[in-house]
Order: structure tokens, then sequence, then C-alpha cells
């Protein structure tokens, strides 16, 4: 298991309600924008991924809400990839503020060709990028399930 990757956002007014926290519906925006990140600094360029023939869509997402982050906090968004599957992975997220748990998940992706939008296997390059950067789960790391 290698450093698993961080993506560091500092919360803006907008995003938070009239009770002075972050809106719930902005914590998947902020994961999407750590998994860019993510890709971008241990695979390749969102550009390059659709130009290697292949993609990512969410299949499934959930987030458990524990604390609000307010503005003007700096949030930490740890992305700890629990499964590598053969056409999926699984991401536990961690939206962290100093030491406070804000709020965690999992959201499992699936690999898809671009053009045919039909699931793909994860490409061998893409494996051996995050690999290093996995925290698998032996329970639910299992190359049979090709979900």
């Amino acid at each position: 298991m290698g450093e698993v990757f961080t993506h560091r956002i500092r919360v803006r007014y907008s995003e938070c309600d009239q009770q002075g926290v972050v809106f719930n519906g902005h914590y998947l925006f902020y994961y999407d924008v750590a998994l860019t990140e993510l890709w971008r600094a241990a695979v390749c360029s969102p550009d390059a991924m659709v130009a290697a023939g292949y993609d990512l869509v969410v299949a499934e997402a959930r987030i458990r809400y524990r604390e609000g982050a307010r503005f003007d906090e700096l949030l930490d968004v740890r992305l700890p990839i629990a499964r590598l599957g053969v056409t999926s992975m699984i991401v536990r997220p961690e939206f962290r503020v100093g030491e406070r748990l804000i709020a965690d998940g999992e959201v499992r992706h699936v690999f898809i060709d671009p053009a045919s939008k039909g699931k793909t296997e994860i490409p061998p390059d893409v494996r051996s990028a995050l690999g290093p950067l996995a925290e698998l789960d032996p329970a639910l790391d299992r190359p049979a399930d090709s979900r």
C-alpha cells in the first residue's frame, strides 16, 4: 500500500447553505475534482485517457455525512482505492478538515470504451499506476468479479 492521494479544496461561500455549512450536493463535486487531479497526477490527463480508448463512469455513489464543513475551511479529499476489479474500481473517499471527519463514502466506477459506451477492462498501465496507491480490501478484490 502506498501513500493515499489527497487533494485540498478551500470551501467557497457560494457552496454553503443557509446554515453556513457546505450543501451536501457539493461533496460529489469535490470528489470529482479530486479524482480528476488523482488521474492527472498518477495516470494521464482526461483528454489522453479518452484518446487511449477508455473512460470512467460512476455506477454507484454513497456519501455519509458526519459533520458540516464551513466557509473558508480547507477540506482534504482523501481517495483510497479499495478495489481494482476487472472492469471497475471502488474508491472510498474521506473528506476531512484537519482531524475532523466531515464525510466518507464509496464510489464505484466502471471503465468504458468511449465509442461504444460498453464496459472494458482496466488498461494495464492504469492498473500499474493505481496499484501502488491502493488500499485494497481483500474481501472486495476478487479478480473473478468483473462488475
